[in-house]
């Protein structure tokens, strides 16, 4: 069975909108198999981010995520990251289709709500960070 990270963002645990998120899931069919509440260090950020380093949003986005509380879970299921990508939605909300999490309740491009594993190869790396 498929295994997938997906953290809810500052933003959506400051909003309140855990439960509506989780729910999307859950109604697709995909189990919770581990979630915890946390706040991230910049040390994990760096790590996990390292592949934005150059980018010019780099420190906004670090700043951003530790910001406050986010939510970091592990969802499995039958093609679980293809599920959850569609789910989610393009990155900018704006562009984003309504009916999607990001399309719903994405404020822009940095307070977009989830962060999402992009790939088989990512999401077992992202796994491992955030549950060791």
């Amino acid at each position: 069975m498929e295994k997938t990270l997906v953290i809810i963002k500052p933003d959506g645990v400051k909003r309140q909108l855990i439960g509506r998120i989780l729910q999307r899931f859950e109604d697709k069919n995909l189990k919770i198999v581990q979630m915890k509440l946390t706040t991230l260090s910049e040390a994990l950020l760096n790590e996990h981010y390292e592949h934005l380093k150059e980018k010019t949003f780099f420190e906004e986005l670090i700043e951003y995520m530790m910001s406050g509380p986010v939510v970091v879970i592990v969802l499995e299921g039958e093609n679980v990251i293809k599920k959850v990508r569609q789910l989610v939605g393009v990155t900018d909300p704006q562009e984003a289709e309504m009916g999607t999490l990001r399309g719903d309740f994405g404020l822009n491009k940095t307070q977009n709500l989830v962060h999402a594993s992009d790939s088989l190869e990512a999401a077992k790396r992202e796994v491992s960070e955030f549950f060791q």
